[in-house]
This record gives C-alpha cells, sequence and structure tokens, in this order.
C-alpha cells in the first residue's frame, strides 16, 4: 500500500498547525481566539502523527506527538499530555527499536529538572492506574526521583523512591525494595522533622528481608537498632521480634497474635499486610490468612 499521500497531507497538517500556534499570539493566552486555535493545532498535530504512523514514519509521528504534549503541557491538561509523551515514546522506540523508549527532549529542555520530574510522575500514574503496567511505572517514578535529586529536591525523590520501593517488593524485588528502604531510612533518620518516618521504612526492609530469609531479617534488625537506637523502642521493632521467634518456633498462632495484637493499636495497610501473609505462608501448615 503506497501512503506517500497520507504522509503529504500529515506535512501539510504540520505545516498548517504551525501556523496556527505562531498567529495565536501565545500558548496560554493572547487576543483573538489564541487559546482556541492552539487547541484546533493540538487536534491537527495528532492527526498528523497518526498519518505518520500509518507511513510508517515513526520518527515524524513522534515528533508530532510530542509537539501536541507540549501544547497540552502549556494547557494544564496533565492527563493528555503524558498519554500523548507515551504515544511519542512508542513512536521513537518503532523508529530506533534498540534504543530506549523516550518521550521527547523537550521535558528538559523546558528549563527545569522539578517539571521533567513532574511529567514523569504523571506518565506513572497513568501506567498504575489506567495501563496497570507496574515495570513502566516504576521505571518513569525512578527517572523522577533522579530528575528531583538534580535539583537536590531530596524529599520528592524520596517520594517517588518509596513508590518504587513499594511496588518493588510487590513484584518479588526485594533486594531493590531493602535497598531503597534502607536509603530512604537513613536520609530521614537525621532530620529532625522526618525523623519519626525512618522506622517505618526500616520496618518494611525488614519484612522484605524476612520474606527471603528469617536470618537476614535478624541480622538487618540488629543493624537498624544500631544505625538508629530510637527503632529499637519503637512497636514495628517489637513486633519483628515476636514475629521472628514465632517464625523460628514455626508457631502460626503466636505469628498471627502478635499482628492482630499490633493492628489493634497501629493499623496495618494493605502493602505490609501483603507481605506479612508471605511470610507466614513459610510456616509449616500454615492456611495463608492472618485470621
Amino acid at each position: 500500500m503506497d501512503n506517500t499521500g497520507k504522509e503529504k497531507e500529515a506535512i501539510q497538517l504540520m505545516a498548517d498547525a504551525d501556523k496556527k500556534v505562531k498567529t495565536s499570539g501565545s500558548f496560554l493566552g493572547g487576543m483573538f481566539g489564541g487559546p482556541h486555535k492552539v487547541e484546533e493545532a493540538c487536534e491537527m498535530y495528532c492527526r498528523a502523527a497518526n498519518m505518520f504512523k500509518m507511513a510508517k514514519n515513526w520518527t515524524a509521528a513522534g515528533n508530532a506527538f510530542c509537539q501536541a504534549a507540549r501544547i497540552h503541557m502549556q494547557l494544564q491538561n496533565k492527563h493528555d499530555s503524558a498519554t500523548s509523551f507515551i504515544d511519542a515514546g512508542n513512536a521513537y522506540k518503532k523508529a530506533d527499536p534498540n534504543g530506549e523508549a523516550l518521550g521527547c527532549s523537550d521535558w528538559l529542555q523546558l528549563g527545569r529538572f522539578t517539571i521533567a520530574a513532574k511529567h514523569h510522575i504523571t506518565i506513572a500514574e497513568i501506567y498504575e492506574s489506567e495501563l496497570v503496567d507496574i515495570e513502566k511505572a516504576i521505571a518513569h517514578y525512578e527517572q523522577a526521583a533522579d530528575y528531583y535529586k538534580g535539583e537536590e529536591s531530596n524529599s520528592s525523590a524520596n517520594k517517588c523512591l518509596l513508590k518504587v520501593g513499594a511496588y518493588a517488593a510487590q513484584l518479588e524485588q526485594y533486594a531493590k525494595a531493602i535497598e531503597i528502604y534502607e536509603q530512604v531510612g537513613s536520609s530521614t533518620m537525621d532530620n529532625p522533622l522526618l525523623k519519626y518516618s525512618a522506622k517505618e521504612y526500616f520496618f518494611k526492609a525488614s519484612l522484605c528481608h524476612f520474606i527471603v530469609d528469617e536470618l537476614n531479617a535478624k541480622l538487618a534488625v540488629e543493624k537498624y537498632e544500631e544505625m538508629f537506637p530510637a527503632f529499637s523502642d519503637s512497636r514495628e521493632c517489637k513486633l519483628l521480634k515476636k514475629l521472628l521467634d514465632a517464625h523460628e518456633e514455626q508457631n502460626s498462632e503466636a505469628f498471627t497474635e502478635a499482628i492482630k495484637e499490633f493492628d489493634s493499636i497501629s493499623r496495618l495497610d494493605q502493602w505490609q499486610t501483603t507481605m506479612l501473609l508471605r511470610i507466614k505462608k513459610t510456616i509449616q501448615g500454615d492456611e495463608g490468612d492472618l485470621k
């Protein structure tokens, strides 16, 4: 099938869209229907991108999707912007199958790593909730964390890393999760405003160790107590020690009772419950619930 006509039509659409953007005065404002013209231009870029796709001109399709994404970004259409970036990434990937699935360099050309980080988070959230591709969500949260670190926004970077840690553990990538929880725990334990959270991160790291091996967990708890003495007095640490004793004795009832006692005061979240169930299943003859 000859797609030359489609490609020519796409090129013309791109030119017309460029004209509309230029005559609008600005992305966000301008008199004489500026914003309306920009929205029309955005639709034209998307149509052009799809025509380039039909013609299998993947690089041109990626560029057109990038143009649409930039406009959506300026118009504060975060969802549409992220979707267009994903489409651009998929097109670039087909243009260069051995390369990385990049969105567009415009993220960084906008001037600040923080802007790039926020858009990676938006894309990660779409992969989480709509596309249900956790591996790709992890990759975008990691990229966002790297960009935040570039701006020395460590608190924002840690939020992204904690997302990565939680998902890594769910996917049974325990070594990765442990590394993240230890890293975030270490960075928060010396901060007067954040140190209260450190015990939670060391608790989560300990649970990941526990799933892998009981001895690993014992050694980890000792290490965290030494690193962060306040951890020793925490309810989380006391729970871990009770669980370790119950597990060593292969006592399923004692294991469950310790969890119930803790949960009656400090409610366990879904992630913690999932990890505890995985540990409990390693007790011989266990039925695999926390009741």
